[in-house]
């Protein structure tokens, strides 16, 4: 028997990405973002609003950074959601993370994170169904300890995932199958 539940952002598992910018000072931004994807093979899609500071760096400096948040840090990444970059200037200096300029774009990489999407801005979308960022991802570097045989080796990254039912967070380790092959076995 299935039971009623009220409408939520219900899919699970959403990903717990930090979005990172330099603000106008040059210091650094960071906000959790449960609602991004790969639009298609090279862009990222970040439902945004454009209250968010994060959005307003991104369009003045036309780049930023997507970290995929891991279980080591989920009290940095959750305090990266509860806080707003528009009440507390130095909101990443509170953390205790520390940074690198990334590579390609004109956006900090987040060093405790192991893995990171360069991104340069392409455009600010705002519709009757969605809001949000659209960056083409230009560079992607990850921490050698994640790496195994030239990939990033997931079940090393312990990337977390939301959960939007209950508000938790859930280690994503382990994995259970091949994709694009086991399949097969049905047909």
């Amino acid at each position: 028997m299935r039971k009623k539940l009220e409408i939520t952002e219900g899919i699970f598992p959403m990903p717990v990405l930090m979005v990172a910018t330099y603000n106008e000072d040059g210091s650094v931004n960071v906000m959790n973002a449960a609602w991004g994807t790969m639009q298609e093979r090279g862009n990222v899609a970040l439902n945004l609003t454009e209250s968010h500071k994060t959005v307003k760096n991104i369009k003045a400096r036309g780049a930023f950074t997507v970290s995929i948040a891991d279980a080591s840090h989920i009290a940095e990444a959750d305090y990266f959601g509860v806080e707003s970059g528009n009440n507390v200037a130095d909101k990443f200096a509170r953390s205790g993370l520390t940074s690198s300029k990334a590579e390609t774009v004109d956006a900090p990489v987040i060093n405790e994170f192991p893995v990171c999407l360069e991104c340069e801005f392409i455009e600010y979308q705002d519709g009757k169904y969605g809001c949000g960022v659209i960056g083409k991802v230009v560079n992607v570097t990850a921490d050698e300890s994640v790496i195994k045989d030239g990939n990033i080796d997931m079940s090393l990254v312990n990337a977390i995932a939301f959960d939007p039912y209950t508000h938790g967070y859930y280690k994503v380790t382990e994995r259970v199958g091949e994709a694009f092959k086991d399949g097969f076995k049905l047909k």
